[in-house]
């Protein structure tokens, strides 16, 4: 791969924004690959705004515009990864990485049967962002990405890869403990999207109410056991830690994106965060009835969505 990267974002949403453009401000050739047309002709005419800066980047709904490229970033909604990568083929070739950096559990393997799992590298994102209209991205928060190998090699792409970001300010930890980090981060999201988004909470009144506080150690207990169960070594008390401490800081208008994605009136990714437990419960014999209860309620709450 070369130093300066050619690099196609799968899913132009808010974070694959931030991302797309920030790389492509450190000199990267960037195309953003997406279905929204509206979003796309804004971006073309004016160019990409992340907050109040302007950052020139090309977008396309046709994978095969942006040629075959080294990396492939995936930050589709869960729900539409395989739909997503099966569509990007034609910009995959020999020597293309593909990095998921989604939220849940689950779509490195589905990426992985279409693309095969030699060529993918995972990993989780502590940014947060938003989206303001065609073009527009609020990058609201910033945090540490994490990335590495399936099987905890450290890898010359995968230094590239982690490289190439940090050069574009993306703080970047490589590990040879991915799969942690990412039950680390779903650990975060089972606590916090469902109970955010059903009870239209904002980030820091999740820590202000004991009955909250008692649900959100119910939902954690039972992913650290499932995690245990599959010899990934969570902590309960550090992950209560980084989530309350987390809540804590949150700005008082901080939301989550499940939260986004209701107000919007669009399905959400519960399937592959609490929905990720269920069925790792289900498989161990490991009761789950607080994560299954979020998960129903969740749908339930998309049954009445026009658009669901």
């Amino acid at each position: 791969m070369r130093t300066q990267m050619r690099i196609a974002v799968i899913g132009a949403g808010a974070m694959g924004s931030v991302a797309g453009g920030l790389l492509a401000k450190a000199g990267n050739e960037v195309t953003l690959v997406d279905v929204w047309r509206e979003g796309i002709d804004a971006i073309n005419k004016n160019g990409l705004r992340i907050n109040d800066e302007v950052v020139k980047v090309r977008a396309t709904d046709k994978p095969s515009e942006a040629g075959v490229v080294d990396l492939a970033l995936v930050f589709v909604k869960c729900y539409h990864t395989e739909a997503a990568v099966r569509n990007a083929l034609p910009l995959i070739g020999p020597e293309t990485v593909v990095l998921s950096l989604q939220n849940g559990w689950g779509n490195g393997p589905r990426i992985a049967k279409i693309v095969g799992e030699e060529k993918l590298l995972v990993g989780v994102c502590y940014h947060s962002a938003t989206v303001a209209g065609p073009g527009h991205v609020l990058h609201v928060g910033k945090g540490m990405t994490f990335m590495g190998e399936l099987n905890g090699k450290m890898t010359q792409r995968l230094t590239q890869v982690a490289d190439t970001f940090k050069k574009a300010g993306i703080e970047v930890t490589t590990t040879t403990e991915v799969l942690k980090e990412i039950w680390s981060k779903l650990a975060l999201n089972v606590c916090t999207l469902p109970t955010s988004a059903l009870l239209r909470f904002y980030a820091p009144q999740l820590v202000q109410h004991d009955a909250m506080l008692n649900l959100m150690k119910a939902l954690l207990e039972v992913v650290i056991a499932v995690a245990h169960a599959q010899k990934i070594g969570l902590d309960f008390n550090e992950r209560w830690e980084a989530i309350t401490g987390l809540l804590k800081r949150c700005g008082p208008n901080a939301k989550s994106s499940m939260l986004q994605d209701v107000e919007k009136r669009r399905h959400t990714e519960i399937d592959v965060i609490n929905g990720a437990i269920v069925e790792a419960g289900r498989r161990l014999s490991i009761a789950t009835p607080y994560n299954d209860a979020m998960v129903k309620m969740t749908k339930s709450l998309e049954g009445t969505f026009k658009s669901a």
